[in-house]
């Protein structure tokens, strides 16, 4: 009588729902290793331990991909930072400090970093993919910037001052330093990111100070 032999089941299966996660980050892997327009399906697919179908079951285009990531690494964070410095709302200048320290510390990442800059990259190709960037990213950190001015103007710790045009210098040096560094390869500001914040507020959210302030 021949003795039939059975398969050992598996001890472990992937989960269904890591799937997604698994496949952003292989994806994230190839955009910062090849760039956006050289990176493949297949060889997220291949990074990721699938195949190359089974990641269109979850995202039917690289653009597809970027805007999963912009909403997996980005947003939430900026929601965060926002929320804390918000919360700081009757102190509006330790709030801007807060802000623009989360900020700092994020863009001194080059791996969080590398989102937007993928995004900046192919803005002209992609207009869907940036006007979701500014709306989910750009917009909510500049609002709340603008938020804090305002209401520092009210309490006095602010003198009249432009919201719009004090946000963008507050902005500003941010995006150089991010550029400066993971664009152009200069030496980064952001070895200290506390110190870098330090210094900006000294220059920019004390220059919008009242009088009796200084």
């Amino acid at each position: 009588m021949a003795r039939t032999t059975t398969k050992p089941k598996p001890t472990w299966r992937r989960r269904a729902d890591a799937r997604p996660d698994e496949i952003l980050t292989a994806a994230l892997d190839e955009f910062i290793a090849k760039g956006f327009d050289s990176a493949r399906i297949e060889d997220i697919a291949t990074n990721a331990g699938l195949s190359k179908g089974a990641v269109y079951l979850y995202f039917d285009s690289k653009e597809a991909l970027l805007r999963a990531l912009v909403e997996r690494e980005i947003a939430p964070l900026v929601g965060r930072v926002t929320a804390a410095a918000e919360a700081e709302a009757q102190d509006p200048k330790a709030a801007l400090t807060l802000f623009l320290g989360g900020v700092a510390a994020l863009i001194s990442n080059p791996r969080i970093f590398a989102v937007p800059r993928l995004v900046i990259s192919i803005a002209a190709r992609f207009p869907e993919l940036r006007d979701h960037y500014r709306r989910a990213v750009a917009e909510p950190g500049r609002a709340a910037i603008e938020r804090l001015i305002r209401r520092g103007i009210e309490l006095g710790q602010f003198r009249q001052v432009d919201p719009v045009a004090a946000t963008r210098a507050i902005i500003g040096p941010l995006l150089f330093e991010a550029l400066w560094t993971h664009v152009l390869a200069g030496e980064s500001a952001l070895g200290d990111p506390a110190k870098f914040v330090r210094a900006q507020i000294d220059v920019l959210v004390n220059g919008i100070g009242a009088s009796n302030d200084r």
